[in-house]
């Protein structure tokens, strides 16, 4: 027979595509919905809690898609990887050798992990919390690792892994950049190494410019040449000295890259020395174990290793749909879409990791892909695809007003608003800190005297306040450092 056709198709069993084919479902109950996946399992939002204006708690959880079907009875899961689209005839055929023809179409293939070696047995590729928990339990056998990268799900892993050395490399200073700056690393390094409750010190609040030129708080120790945009307080309360306060177990490597990866015959020939795990100051001890593998960084160390884990990132999963569209593609791989999430072809959509938000965002907003995201963009995608098929016009979901973003790392809740890292303000901006080290850490950008955005490690309940005042852009000059003053209940100023 010729192709199954319905008025909504969506490609991707992850968050984006799952929400965007429920939405879409529960809209017209009376029409099919194709949601074509190559997984027979797929990703479900489960303990959805909106906790604030636009942060949203939520569990992610694989499900069979039988359980989609019995949710949404109009929703047929087509379980097949897509061979081809053609977007010209509105039809999608499939591994399996169908075609389904749709009327309007949204692209959620979501993203791959970004591999350093494509094809090497020793190099595991990891891309969410998810596939994280699992690696955990590979782990059994392995005396070394090495893992690279710096994101969210290196930050995680690190923490995860125990009974096992982990040679940490990382492209930049300090750990976790996606997430925070050097200070709120600081702040959470030594719970890769805890073992006692530490009694918390009160860090002084304190303001300083990006140049960590002038201090403009009060001057507390004599200030540091400062390398970076920390005040001379960090380097009271919590300086660290690099191995020494971690535990025997996780090294890290700042500011190198992958080199080479060597398989143990190869690394013979080459005659060079690998190193031990380094232990104290002079770790220039040869280590005398044969490993599976070998890694060579940039600074020229090699370290052997049973396995390597990369964590760098995701490239958009867009090879399928590319050969014979026109798509308009994005810098980072992404398909572009506009503030309906429309890509460049007619009646063809995006959302979630596959697609790249090519809108002017809101000043306090950026995409990162992120699972609230996928959430968000599939939930709007499918609203803009009903829309579109009743002839109606749609604001931008209020989610892209405001970055925001909530999550765990070691243990500590992290939520993270706005511009938190300065992203694009250049030097235009200043930054104000208070830290409590083992209890919390808050950290606030500021433009002209306005809050441009946050990052707030454990229990403040200052994310729906900071929020609003990121939202309102109130100017907060005349506050000063009260701002953070723990003494005073910011939010009777602001109701």
């Amino acid at each position: 027979g010729g192709a199954a056709r319905a008025r909504f198709a969506v490609v991707g069993g992850g968050i984006a595509g799952v929400t965007c084919a429920e939405k879409l479902a529960a809209e017209f109950p009376s029409e099919d919905i194709f949601l074509i996946t190559a997984s027979p399992v797929i990703k479900a939002v489960t303990n959805f809690k909106q906790v604030s204006k636009t942060l949203e708690e939520f569990d992610v959880e694989e499900q069979p898609s039988s359980l989609l079907e019995k949710r949404y009875p109009n929703i047929r899961v087509i379980q097949s990887g897509v061979k081809q689209l053609k977007s010209d005839e509105h039809k999608i055929y499939t591994e399996d050798g169908k075609e389904y023809r749709y009327e309007k179409l949204c692209l959620c293939a979501g993203a791959k992990p970004k591999l350093i070696v494509e094809g090497n047995p020793y190099v595991l590729g990891i891309r969410d919390t998810d596939s994280a928990q699992a690696f955990q339990k590979n782990l059994a056998q392995a005396e070394r690792i090495v893992v690279v990268g710096n994101g969210g799900i290196a930050l995680e892993l690190v923490y995860e892994i125990q009974g096992c050395e982990v040679i940490w490399a990382i492209k930049d200073k300090a750990i976790g950049n996606t997430f925070f700056d050097a200070g709120a690393a600081e702040f959470l390094i030594p719970k890769l190494t805890a073992e006692s409750r530490e009694t918390p010190i009160e860090c002084k609040r304190t303001r300083y410019t990006v140049e960590g030129s002038e201090e403009k708080g009060r001057p507390t120790a004599a200030p540091d040449k400062l390398g970076s945009a920390l005040g001379p307080d960090w380097h009271e309360g919590l300086h660290l000295k690099g191995t020494k306060e971690f535990s025997h177990k996780v090294h890290i490597e700042i500011l190198c890259e992958v080199k080479k990866i060597h398989l143990q015959q190869e690394f013979i020939q080459l005659q060079r020395t690998s190193l031990t795990f380094p232990n104290g100051e002079k770790n220039v001890e040869p280590d005398e174990v044969l490993w599976p593998v070998y890694v060579e960084l940039t600074n020229g160390k090699i370290y052997g290793c049973n396995f390597i884990v990369s964590a760098t990132g995701v490239v958009p999963n867009v090879e399928p749909f590319l050969d014979g569209n026109n798509f308009a593609v994005g810098e980072d791989g992404g398909l572009k879409v506009d503030k309906q999430m429309h890509t460049s072809l007619p009646d063809v959509y995006a959302a979630g990791d596959i697609c790249t938000a090519a809108w002017e965002p809101s000043p306090v907003w950026h995409q990162m892909r992120l699972w609230t995201q996928a959430r968000q963009m599939g939930w709007y995608a499918a609203k803009c695809m009903a829309a579109d098929a009743l002839g109606e016009s749609i604001d931008m979901d209020f989610s892209f007003e405001l970055f925001a973003h909530i999550t765990k790392f070691f243990n500590y809740k992290v939520v993270v608003l706005g511009k938190y890292n300065a992203q694009g303000l250049g030097s235009d901006h200043e930054l104000m800190l208070r830290c409590t080290k083992g209890h919390e850490y808050v950290k606030v950008v500021m433009q002209n005297g306005r809050m441009m955005g946050a990052v707030l490690i454990g229990e403040t309940d200052l994310e729906e306040t900071f929020e609003n005042l990121i939202l309102n852009q109130m100017d907060l000059s005349a506050y000063g450092e009260d701002l953070l003053n723990p003494d005073i209940d910011i939010e009777d100023y602001f109701d």
